[in-house]
């Protein structure tokens, strides 16, 4: 786990950081066959990283359903941060629309995480075994420290892709003031302003007309 949660921080991206948290899921606990990480925009589910076309399916069918453990697990900070679903033939009661046609598609049982710092909530990490029962307390225990060092891995990914963005647009928003400032003689303070009535009159991000600018595109 400690060497898991070294190569998690290792990793150079948020995609890389994600597959192999999900790829830790399926090697480091007792009974995962598949694993992935739910995010939900509204009520719309994006699947991160899965390790296997049935954690996508799951997921598609919760968003068209609009239920199910995934779902519920990231969709609320009030909500479960931990479910164990022994057999999921047994929740027909709780999800009644999702269980039969999940254990259609070949779940047996479920484990889900919800992914968490002190700042935010991120996601659920779900964790799947074609068989029923597969998963005991010491594969919850597992999955928990796991998620626990996944969450913070996957915040510091995505802090760190968040001021890649920020230095690139920085980076742009330069290059074009530079060329507005040859092509017009104005001070740095003018070629500023012209970006951003540009970006305010069309509604457009500034990174976006810093692009242009760069593109060859003339501003009116």
């Amino acid at each position: 786990m400690a060497s898991m949660a070294r190569d998690l921080l290792a990793q150079d991206s948020v995609g890389a950081t994600l597959e192999r948290i999900t790829a830790s899921a399926t090697e480091l606990v007792d009974g995962c066959d598949a694993a992935g990480v739910l995010v939900l925009h509204a009520a719309k589910v994006e699947t991160l990283a899965p390790t296997d076309p049935l954690v996508v399916d799951s997921d598609q069918l919760q968003e068209r359903l609009g239920e199910g453990p995934c779902f519920d697990a990231a969709h609320s900070a009030r909500g479960e941060r931990v479910f164990r679903i022994a057999d999921l033939t047994g929740e027909r009661q709780r999800w009644p629309a999702y269980a039969p046609r999940a254990h259609s598609l070949g779940v047996g049982s479920m484990m889900g995480f919800l992914l968490f710092t002190e700042d935010e909530d991120l996601g659920a990490l779900n964790l799947y075994s074609r068989k029923p029962g597969a998963f005991g307390q010491a594969s919850e225990t597992a999955g928990w420290l796991l998620a626990s060092h996944a969450a913070v891995a996957f915040s510091s990914a995505r802090t760190h892709a968040q001021m890649e963005q920020a230095i690139a647009t920085r980076h742009a928003i330069g290059e074009a003031m530079g060329i507005l400032m040859g092509h017009h003689h104005i001070t740095e303070e003018q070629a500023f302003d012209v970006l951003r009535r540009y970006s305010q009159e069309n509604n457009i991000k500034l990174r976006e007309v810093a692009r242009l600018v760069c593109a060859g595109e003339r501003l009116p």
